[in-house]
């Protein structure tokens, strides 16, 4: 019976894909990922489908209906399977396939590294897919630091949580393209990053004070 792997590539890095991520692409007759994902398997020679925003369903689908007709097919996940990932888009389409999630380093867990706050100590909030922010609005007063994947530009979200009354002077971080050569960690205020530019691949954490 073909299977379908839900494989985590963790943040962008190669250095990060684990060993379980590369067996599972090195098995399956057909992947799926984003060209930024595909990328990280030179090597595959097997029949590949380039994941896009826009053709996120429709990819899903193509997926299920290569496992049914018998062949074994792996979606690369950003980050991890089950956060922000295609974990919950598949188990929406069917409940019933032969399944096996591998699970990938989050970039969450790497801005938790990098910025050295126990995880498992804070807010964790996705944003993606959305839109609308307000949903942050709810854990910002529970002493927490709140580590948030925006839905749209980082200091769009700023500007946001200021529209709502939260304090300009507010401390938060940016970790912008976590793992690649041009990463950029910001620590600063609130009124800050509101006032920059960052690219669409950042997690943002606002500290509880």
């Amino acid at each position: 019976m073909a299977k379908l792997y839900l494989v985590g590539t963790g943040p962008g890095s190669s250095d990060y894909l684990t060993k379980a991520a590369i067996k599972a692409a090195e098995s399956i007759d057909v992947l799926v990922g984003s060209q930024r994902a595909l990328d990280l398997f030179p090597g595959f020679s097997g029949e590949t489908l380039v994941l896009r925003a826009r053709n996120m369903d429709e990819m899903m689908k193509k997926s299920i209906s290569l496992v049914d007709e018998g062949k074994d097919v792996a979606i690369l996940s950003t980050g991890d399977p089950g956060f922000s990932g295609v974990l919950k888009p598949i188990l929406r389409l069917r409940d019933d396939l032969d399944l096996e999630v591998v699970p990938g380093i989050s970039s969450l867990q790497l801005a938790a590294a990098r910025l050295q706050i126990p995880w498992d100590e804070v807010n964790l909030l996705t944003l993606h897919g959305k839109g609308n922010s307000e949903v942050i609005l709810g854990f910002l007063d529970n002493e927490k630091p709140t580590m948030v994947l925006p839905d749209f530009r980082v200091e769009q979200l700023a500007q946001f949580l200021l529209e709502n009354g939260v304090n300009p002077e507010r401390r938060v971080a940016v970790c912008e393209k976590l793992s690649y050569p041009d990463e950029r960690v910001f620590k600063g205020s609130l009124e800050e990053v509101a006032d920059m530019e960052f690219s669409y691949l950042c997690v943002m954490v606002i500290y509880s004070k």
